[in-house]
Order: C-alpha cells, then structure tokens, then sequence
C-alpha cells in the first residue's frame, strides 16, 4: 500500500533525527510549498515538532523532527503484553528468573547473528550486515563512519517499552554488539531511546594501543 506524504515524511524524520524544508522536498520530491503546508498541519496535529535556528545573515531556518505521537505511529512489537509479562514474571519468580530470560534471549540472539556475520573480518562487512540483520527486526539501522570512529545508530527500537520496563535488554544488547564487533573495538552507548534520546547510538573505537 502506497505510504501518504505524512507517513512519508515521519518516516524521512525517523531516519534523519531533524530536517529543514528544502531537504524534505528534494527527498519527497515535491515543491517546497507543499513541504512546508505539510508539516505546519502536521505540527498541528502532534506528530511533528519544530525548531527555529538563525545562521549568520539571512532568515533564520526552521528544522522538524518527529515528535512523541509521531514516533508512536512506529510500531513497538506486541508492547502491552509484552510488559504485562516482564511484570507478571518479576512478581511472580523475582528479579533473577527475569535476569536468567534476558540472559537466554541473549544468548540466542548472539549464536543466530553469529552465524549470520560468520566469515566478515573487517569491521564495514560486520557492521554491514548488523545493519542488516537489526533493520529486517525492525529497528531501522544504519552506521556510519566520522575520522577514525564508527558509528552504528538504530533509529526506532521495536521493544521500546519492554526495555522500558526492564534494561536488562538495553545491557544484554551492549554486550553482544560489543562481542560481535571484537575485541579490538570499544563499544559504548552515547545516545539511548529510553533516555530521551531521538535513536540509539553506539560509538565503535579501535582500542588504544593497537
């Protein structure tokens, strides 16, 4: 089914974090009037929100970027369940039989990406097929590569609110993309979704020395 200029344009956001007219326009192809009629219905509506920011002479530029009932168009995987279960379990078996499921889901999520990036050395075919493989499972992935840093940046988390409940799957996540890119590489989280952040970032250093 064809996606409508707003889906189109929450979409774009999701991706770019923030966006001015002229770029919204060259990306949908459209006149830089209807961009902007757009986004000023749609600001209306909650799903966008805007910023103005003067640059030198000249007026200043006013940049969109989705905002929380926008984002909420983006779908979080079976969420009130799946909450409704991470409590049923802490209330019912504790605290450690919840750290032993993420643990097993952990686990499993590594063996399955494992196989999949099997036989990719170098650290662009890893991250490659990362990408890849969280994007297929909903999570919108990109990276990126600024100096000598490597960037993998997740742009939608499906399991928002599971992991909102519980960040025992935010640090099972850490590891394994820390096991995954190898030791020679640092991995830390610098921006994080549950921590009002627009996407998931993680930054990717070759160790010191090395």
């Amino acid at each position: 089914m064809k996606k409508s200029i707003s889906d189109r344009i929450l979409l774009f956001l999701k991706m770019k974090g923030e966006a001015e007219v002229a770029a919204l326009s060259e990306e949908l192809q459209m006149t830089k009037e209807g961009i902007r009629q757009q986004l000023l219905k749609m600001v209306e509506e909650g799903l966008v929100s805007s910023r103005t920011q003067s640059k030198g002479v000249g007026r200043p530029i006013t940049y969109y970027a989705i905002a929380e009932k926008g984002t909420a168009r983006f779908p979080d995987s079976h969420a009130e369940v799946t909450v409704q279960l991470l409590q049923s379990v802490k209330k019912l078996l504790g605290e450690n039989a919840l750290d032993l499921l993420i643990s097993e889901r952990e686990k499993q999520t590594l063996q399955r990406y494992e196989t999949a990036m099997a036989g990719m050395d170098s650290i662009d075919q890893r991250l490659d097929k990362l990408s890849q493989i969280r994007s297929e499972e909903g999570y919108m992935a990109t990276w990126k590569k600024e100096n000598e840093e490597y960037f993998l940046v997740e742009n939608h988390c499906p399991i928002c609110a599971a992991a909102t409940e519980c960040q025992g799957f935010c640090r099972a996540e850490l590891k394994n993309f820390q096991q995954l890119i190898g030791q020679d590489f640092d991995v830390d989280r610098v921006q994080h979704i549950i921590s009002d952040g627009q996407r998931c970032v993680y930054r990717i250093r070759e160790k010191a020395g090395r």
